[in-house]
């Protein structure tokens, strides 16, 4: 793995070969997830995603508000297509890709530096995960990785306006996921605990702080109007997912095909010594900005990927470190130690990239595999068979009772399939009490009839004068999901007792 032209001449020509190679190979990857997108169905996430963009606020229950504004702009221009509201997520990994090559570039790093880092963060299960799926995900991880890339250009080109462009991705981080408070702490620590705490005598890292609470401010405005509801709701979710289990293999996720792989274990390990130690500590800024996070997910019982954020400039240093070892061996022994890189990089591909891509049709005798390994794609499936088994029983009942009667979904991907499918059948607006669909209010007038879905029988005997079981959850594939397993039943509602307009406030749910 020589070198192939001198860090001085690479940083030097932002427009060459080396740049363009990688914007290649990103477009590459690009075409391949949006011919993979639309292979199942929408995930129940991203159902409740594609609602909030379609009732566009400064806030919502579960997240902040810059997810659902980029799916209203996916919803203007491709509607309901699966493979066109995957196409921003796409775009952000694709960009990531372009983003840990040039953070090998910036570190001095050849072209084969630059591809070495670009591809192990490609073949981290989050990265792909996070192309294949409509969540916040996909753009929280894109935010960090530009923070530490303009971390990087700050230190390299000693330009401290660099921190304007720094402020704006914590900014937009924040307005993506919460979990950048923490990403911006390592900052802080890095700034804070090295020699690069002469910039706080500057006034740019101060514009810097000032863009990014500019940008988070109207979701605080938001936040304080609904009574900060989101500190409930995580709350909630955190003391489920820990009594659960969720967070127990939070190390092992760190290492076993989740936030990255086994395959890429020593190049990030070799990016942190070369951070802590290499260098004179120049680059030791970026140990802190992954060890901080780390620490403070870790000591908060956080979810394994939630750490994925920060490797990859971690892979970044660990690259540019070990194309400078092989240059320094004799030609033969660089050739086969670059080869075996590449094979080890290969392998990597054909392990993780069928378990996280969408790419195994259902029929398939490989897909129970990858069904095991990967939970979230049996949750793909069943959301349009859902609506229409709705819709016979919406349609079974009298002409009077549909008049004064509502639909309900018990969760969040039943509503949002209900609201994304149910048009088509001519079935009314449905109602629901979780998350965001609650701060959307019960309807006006109010049913006296509904078709319940997903809820437990012994919930509806107390606000149902009767109760009738009239149809199950399902899908076409015939896999056990969620919906099949856990919210079987579909049920008729009838003589609700009281208005929903009176237990409303009591309703609230967080899933």
């Amino acid at each position: 793995m020589p070198a192939d032209t001198p860090p001085t001449a690479i940083r030097s020509r932002p427009f060459d070969r080396d740049l363009w190679i990688l914007v290649a190979l990103a477009t590459l990857k690009l075409i391949c997830h949006i011919a993979a997108n639309g292979q199942y169905g929408f995930h129940r996430d991203e159902l409740q995603t594609i609602s909030d963009a379609r009732h566009l606020d400064w806030g919502f229950v579960a997240y902040p508000p810059l997810t659902a504004f980029l799916g209203r702009i996916e919803w203007s221009l491709f509607g309901a297509s699966i493979a066109g509201i995957r196409f921003f997520p796409a775009l952000a990994q694709s960009v990531v890709f372009v983003v840990a090559g040039l953070m090998a570039r910036r570190l001095g790093g050849g072209r084969a530096a630059m591809l070495v880092a670009a591809f192990a963060v490609a073949l981290t299960p989050v990265s792909l995960s996070a192309s294949s799926l409509f969540m916040y995900v996909s753009f929280d991880y894109l935010w960090y990785v530009l923070a530490a890339f303009f971390v990087i250009c700050r230190i390299e080109s000693g330009d401290v306006r660099w921190w304007i462009a720094i402020g704006a991705a914590i900014g937009l981080g924040l307005m993506t996921k919460y979990t950048m408070a923490f990403f911006a702490a390592g900052i802080v620590a890095g700034v804070v605990l090295t020699p690069w705490r002469e910039d706080l005598r500057s006034k740019w890292l101060w514009f810097g702080v000032a863009i990014s609470l500019l940008i988070f401010l109207p979701h605080m405005v938001w936040q304080a109007r609904h009574d900060f509801v989101t500190l409930d709701f995580l709350k909630f979710i955190h003391a489920r997912d820990v009594r659960i289990g969720r967070a127990d293999g939070f190390y092992v996720d760190q290492f076993n095909n989740i936030s990255t792989n086994l395959f890429t274990l020593p190049l990030w390990l070799i990016g942190l010594y070369q951070a802590i130690f290499a260098a004179r500590g120049r680059y030791r800024i970026l140990a802190w900005m992954a060890v901080v996070p780390f620490a403070i997910i870790a000591l908060a019982k956080g979810r394994g990927y939630y750490t994925a954020p920060l490797y990859p400039m971690l892979f970044a240093l660990g690259a540019v470190a070990l194309q400078r070892w092989l240059a320094a061996r004799e030609s033969a022994v660089a050739r086969r130690a670059g080869w075996s890189v590449a094979i080890v990089l290969l392998v990597a591909s054909t392990v993780v990239v069928p378990a996280v891509m969408p790419l195994i049709p259902v029929t398939s005798s490989h897909f129970a595999f990858v069904n095991r390994k990967n939970g979230d794609f049996r949750e793909e499936f069943g959301w349009p068979e859902l609506t229409r088994e709705v819709a016979r029983i919406w349609n079974g009942l009298t002409p009077e009772e549909r008049a004064h009667g509502g639909i309900w979904g018990s969760n969040y991907g039943e509503a949002g399939a209900l609201e994304l499918y149910g048009p088509s059948y001519g079935l009314p607006p449905v109602i629901s009490a979780v998350n965001s669909f609650w701060l959307r209010g019960p309807p006006d007038p109010v049913p006296d009839v509904l078709v319940v879905v997903g809820a437990d029988r012994k919930d509806l005997d107390k606000p149902c004068t009767t109760v009738e079981l009239a149809g199950h959850t399902g899908n076409d594939a015939h896999l056990e999901n969620e919906e099949t397993k856990w919210h079987p039943d579909i049920f008729i509602c009838r003589g609700v007792r009281k208005p929903l307009k009176e237990l409303w406030p009591k309703l609230l749910e967080f899933g």
